[in-house]
């Protein structure tokens, strides 16, 4: 394991200097929280690609390509897709209105008193997101250096908040792409070859698995649909995505890049599925398929090859964890923290820091005293989609949507959520079923029932659309290093 070890260090090495060297660039708060806007094609989609793809659709997605052969591939493609909406449809306008989190972004388009009640739900699926990349880092240092799972939470967790912390989001965008290019190394031109080969080819799979694992819907229908609904749902409205596209240098940048990054990920999760399928056909008889992963890295690569792969699902980890963490500080710091009068308190860089640092402290112990947080996370991102998609996308698709129709369909679409929870579990459809339901009924009849949103905050909300924010930013800049 010498050079497995080898690799890995410098792997971690690398992170820590790039997050030091990111320090130098975060002098202002939208250098800190957005890169400074100035993201370019390349930098724009490996980073977007680097927070979508995380353990889940890595571990996971192999996981579910040894447990249903090719048709594991549908969550990954369901983020795929999400991706795919989110730029081609919505991402020139979130660019163009130069805000830092989706509660502004609501705050901006019905005129206030919305972003405290997004914020919380939105805290919440950031926190929860961030615990359980966290908690992912103990199956890679355990295979690695057969350290129990807090050892290997506290070393991974340290090193994502260590960072993060640093340099903010230059930071998490310059060591994004340093994982995006191992992922890529490691996934797909490493290891998804090498496992294919390994298996006999697709004519060896075909004649020792089921036919099942070769048909696209062997997953089953239902669990296809609630893929798309929650996570294609939950990539068009989460903080973490957002602060992605607000990085971008321009909308065309954002749309295209955006774009390349959603057709990435529709090549990631086939690729992890044919993983998880040779796995099969090597290993039928694991333990656990979780183990599917480590088992055909560990069996079928040369030490230090298998260093780098270990390193790409590493890097898939922390950059949704670093991804999650920096999202959960945003949405602290602009929408919730700012309410309490401490939106002034002290140089806003260094206040997005301590944030950032006691936020990535409160996730490695809670990731460190919780088992098993799939749960959690299940909850998070139903009340996220239950309670503010309609609100969301109402606002950027439907001028007649009111702030009060907003409102009522936050708290109806989470408290219906939360009350099927109780009613059916944790895991069932129903939740976010009716959530999804009830919020949409409640916010076409309350915004039908009270006064249309004023001219004066539509105009103003027209006027971001079209891109003013920016032009009146550089005549901010220009007027301040004339005087």
């Amino acid at each position: 394991m010498a050079g497995d070890y080898a690799v890995i260090a410098l792997y971690i090495a690398g992170m820590i200097g790039v997050g030091w060297f990111g320090l130098r660039l975060a002098k202002t708060k939208s250098d800190y929280l957005v890169a400074g806007r100035r993201l370019g094609w390349f930098m724009y989609s490996g980073t977007m690609s680097a927070v979508v793809l995380g353990g889940a659709s890595t571990v996971g997605g192999v996981k579910l390509g040894y447990t249903y052969g090719i048709s594991g591939a549908w969550l990954v493609i369901a983020i795929g897709v999400g991706i795919l909406v989110l730029h081609t449809l919505f991402a020139r306008r979130l660019v163009k209105l130069r805000v830092y989190t989706v509660g502004e972004m609501l705050d901006l388009r019905y005129g206030g008193s919305t972003s405290t009640i997004s914020g919380v739900v939105m805290w919440g699926y950031t926190l929860m997101l961030t615990v359980t990349s966290t908690l992912a880092f103990a199956t890679i240092f355990k295979v690695l250096f057969n350290v129990p799972s807090w050892a290997g939470i506290a070393i991974g967790g340290s090193i994502v908040v260590l960072y993060s912390v640093l340099g903010g989001m230059w930071s998490i965008t310059l060591t994004d792409i340093v994982q995006f290019v191992i992922k890529t190394i490691g996934i797909l031109l490493i290891l998804l070859p090498v496992s294919i080969v390994s298996a006999g080819g697709f004519d060896g799979m075909a004649a020792r698995l089921d036919e099942s694992y070769f048909e696209l819907t062997a997953i089953g229908g239902d669990t296809i649909f609630t893929y798309f609904l929650i996570y294609s749902f939950g990539l068009l409205i989460g903080q973490d995505i957002w602060q992605r596209v607000f990085t971008a240098r321009t909308p065309g940048i954002a749309t295209g890049g955006g774009v390349i990054s959603g057709v990435y990920c529709l090549v990631y999760g086939l690729a992890g599925a044919l993983i998880g399928t040779a796995a099969k056909t090597l290993y039928p008889n694991l333990a656990s398929a979780q183990d599917a992963f480590a088992t055909i890295v560990e069996q079928q690569l040369p030490a230090g090859i298998r260093g780098l792969v270990l390193a790409a699902a590493l890097s898939a980890m922390m950059s949704t964890a670093s991804g999650a963490l920096i999202a959960c500080s945003t949405v602290s710091t602009s929408d919730l923290l700012s309410k309490l009068g401490l939106k002034k308190a002290g140089n806003e860089v260094t206040r997005n820091r301590i944030t950032t640092l006691v936020l990535g402290i409160a996730a490695i112990g809670i990731a460190m005293i919780v088992d098993d947080v799939v749960n959690a996370l299940t909850i998070a991102y139903d009340i996220l989609v239950g309670g503010l998609l309609v609100a969301i996308i109402g606002g950027l698709a439907w001028k007649r949507g009111t702030r009060q129709g907003a409102l009522a369909s936050m708290v109806v679409g989470a408290s219906v959520v939360i009350t099927f929870m109780f009613v059916d579990g944790v895991e069932a459809n129903s939740p976010i079923y009716w959530g999804l339901g009830s919020s949409l009924a409640v916010y076409l009849l309350v915004s039908f029932l009270t006064p249309r949103t004023s001219d004066e905050i539509l105009t103003l909300w027209t006027r971001r659309l079209n891109g003013s924010a920016a032009a009146e930013e550089e005549e901010a800049k220009l007027a301040a290093s004339q005087s």
